[in-house]
């Protein structure tokens, strides 16, 4: 998978993952000074909330084919963004 930095500057969703995993990493092998655990908390909680929000926008971007109309046109519908175990829960 190619981790590439959009032409933004931004980095993609999976190389913000990659480092949120690594940074938790670290905080846990508990090795870290406290200033140093506290820098990496701090950028863990940025790049937590960079992916979340890059999750949030690509849901919206999501439509499920529901059908086609009597046009031939896809009929659309919103993306359910309930987690399956929580629908099965419901249900």
């Amino acid at each position: 998978m190619s981790r590439t930095k959009k032409s933004d500057g931004e980095n993609s969703f999976e190389l913000s993952l990659e480092t949120l995993e690594k940074t938790v990493r670290e905080l846990e092998s508990g090795s870290l000074s406290l200033d140093d655990a506290l820098s990496a908390y701090e950028r863990g909680v940025g790049l937590l909330s960079r992916c979340r929000k890059l999750l949030e926008v690509a849901e919206r971007k999501v439509a499920l084919v529901a059908g086609v109309n009597e046009d031939g046109e896809p009929e659309l519908a919103p993306f359910d963004d309930t987690a399956t175990i929580d629908r099965d829960a419901s249900a």
